[in-house]
C-alpha cells in the first residue's frame, strides 16, 4: 500500500545561520527511513540491476517466488531484496539465461509448439485446468489474450505424456462439452497466492480475498462499514489493465469476479479466516464519534457492478502477435 506522508508545522523554521556542511545535517527523517530497512538488503531497483532484469521481469520473478522478498520494517515502504538471495541467484550455472528462461511467458501457439500439440487441443488442455495462465491482456477486440509460463508447459509435457495424444479422459471431455473454462478461476488463485505471499499482514489478506468477490458478498460477510473501508484501502492490484471502454472494463470484470459457487465459498472462507486473525491480531483503530473516513473508491471495485458474468471473449495470440489494449495482468 503506498502511503503518502505530509510533514506541517504550526510554527516557523529559521535556516541555520551559518555553513552547512554535507553529511552534517541531522536528519530525524532519514533515521527513521533507515530503522524501517531490514538489515543486509537492497532495494527493488538496485535488485533489478543487478539481475539484469527489466522492470517487468522482476516484478513476475516476485510473484512467481522465484526471487525472494522480505517485508519493510514500517508499513508504507516497498518490500526488498536480500543480499544473499542476489548471490545466490547470480552463482547459479548459466546466469542471468537461466534465470529469464525460467521467467518465459508464451502465448496459446507458441505453447502448442513447446508441447507438440495443434493450438486446438492446446486451448482444450487450458480451458480444462490442465494447466493455467500467468498473465492475461486484452487485444483491440477486447478480447482475452491468456499468456503461460513455458516452463510449466514442459513439466506438463514430462509428467503428463498422456495428455499431448489420443482421446482425452472422458471426464474432462464431459466438463469441455459443458462449456467449463478454468482459466480465469486458475488465473485468480494464482494471483491471491502471489498477494498473499507478499504480505504478513493479516487485513491485506483479508482484503486479497475480497478483491475476487462481489461488493454485496463482502457486505455480507464483513457487516461492518469501517472493517470494510479498511478492506478497500488495502485493495491489492490484481491486473493493471486499464480499459477505456465500458465493454472492455466488463471483461475485466469478468477475469478479476469468482464465478461459481465453490470458488466464491472458498474466498469467503479466505477472508472470514484473515478478518479473525486480523481482529485479534491487529485491532482496528476507529475514529472518536462523530468521525468518519470515507473509503477511497479503487478502479477495481467500479468494475464490480450488476451479478451477472459476462462470457469472456478469448483469443489466443503468441507473444509476437498484437494485443492491442493496455498492459497484461
Amino acid at each position: 500500500m503506498a502511503v503518502s506522508v505530509g510533514l506541517s508545522s504550526s510554527r516557523s523554521v529559521e535556516p541555520p545561520s551559518g555553513p552547512v556542511r554535507a553529511g552534517t545535517v541531522e536528519a530525524p527523517e532519514a533515521e527513521a527511513e533507515a530503522r524501517a530497512v531490514p538489515a543486509g538488503t537492497v532495494p527493488m531497483d538496485e535488485a533489478r540491476r543487478r539481475l539484469g532484469l527489466r522492470p517487468r521481469e522482476l516484478e513476475l520473478a516476485v510473484q512467481l517466488g522465484e526471487v525472494a522478498t522480505v517485508a519493510p520494517l514500517r508499513e508504507g515502504h516497498r518490500r526488498r531484496v536480500p543480499v544473499a538471495e542476489l548471490a545466490r541467484l547470480r552463482a547459479e550455472e548459466g546466469f542471468p539465461a537461466t534465470l529469464r528462461e525460467r521467467l518465459r511467458l508464451v502465448g496459446a501457439r507458441e505453447g502448442a509448439a513447446l508441447l507438440g500439440v495443434s493450438p486446438r487441443r492446446f486451448a482444450r488442455l487450458a480451458r480444462a485446468g490442465c494447466f493455467g495462465p500467468t498473465r492475461f491482456s486484452l487485444n483491440r477486440y477486447r478480447s482475452v489474450v491468456w499468456f503461460y509460463r513455458a516452463a510449466e508447459l514442459r513439466d506438463v509435457a514430462e509428467q503428463q505424456p498422456e495428455l499431448l495424444g489420443g482421446a482425452l479422459p472422458e471426464g474432462m471431455r464431459r466438463l469441455l462439452a459443458e462449456g467449463e473454462d478454468r482459466r480465469p478461476r486458475h488465473w485468480r488463485n494464482r494471483r491471491i497466492a502471489q498477494v498473499l505471499r507478499g504480505t504478513d499482514d493479516p487485513w491485506a489478506a483479508a482484503a486479497a480475498h475480497a478483491a475476487v468477490l462481489l461488493p454485496e458478498v463482502v457486505a455480507e460477510a464483513v457487516p461492518d462499514p469501517a472493517e470494510r473501508a479498511r478492506l478497500e484501502e488495502l485493495r491489492p492490484d490484481l491486473a493493471p489493465v486499464r480499459p477505456e471502454s465500458l465493454a472492455a472494463r466488463e471483461v475485466v470484470r469478468a477475469v478479476l469476479t469468482a464465478d461459481g459457487e465453490e470458488e466464491i465459498l472458498w474466498h469467503r472462507l479466505g477472508l472470514t479466516l484473515a478478518l479473525s486473525t486480523a481482529r485479534s491480531a491487529r485491532p482496528l483503530l476507529r475514529p472518536p464519534d462523530g468521525e468518519g473516513s470515507a473509503a477511497r473508491l479503487p478502479e477495481q471495485a467500479l468494475l464490480h457492478h450488476g451479478h451477472q458474468q459476462p462470457t469472456l471473449p478469448v483469443e489466443d495470440l503468441s507473444p509476437g502477435e498484437p494485443a492491442g489494449a493496455g498492459r497484461d495482468g
